[in-house]
C-alpha cells in the first residue's frame, strides 16, 4: 500500500503526515509512506489546495486534515 501526502510542507501538511504515521502505526499495516511536496506533482493528482491525501493513487482528501481514525478507514477499506 502507498500513502502520499500532497502537500509543499507547511504545519497542515505535517499534520497530516503525522496522522498518517498513526493510523499506519495503529493498525499494524505495511504502508509506503511518500511526500509529494513539488506543485506539479500534487497539480498532476487534480489537487489545487492542500493538505491531501492520496491511498494507492486515489486522492481521499484535500483542503483538510483527516483525523487518524479517518485515515484508518480509508487504509481498511484497501487492505
Amino acid at each position: 500500500m502507498k500513502i502520499e501526502i500532497l502537500g509543499t510542507g507547511c504545519p497542515k501538511c505535517k499534520q497530516t503526515l503525522a496522522n498518517v504515521e498513526k493510523a499506519v502505526k495503529d493498525l499494524g499495516v505495511d504502508a509506503e509512506i511518500v511526500k509529494v511536496e513539488k506543485i506539479q506533482d500534487i497539480m498532476n493528482y487534480g489537487v489545487m489546495i492542500t493538505p491531501a491525501l492520496a491511498i494507492n493513487g486515489e486522492v481521499k482528501v484535500a483542503g483538510k486534515i483527516p483525523s487518524p481514525e479517518q485515515i484508518a478507514e480509508w487504509i481498511k477499506q484497501v487492505s
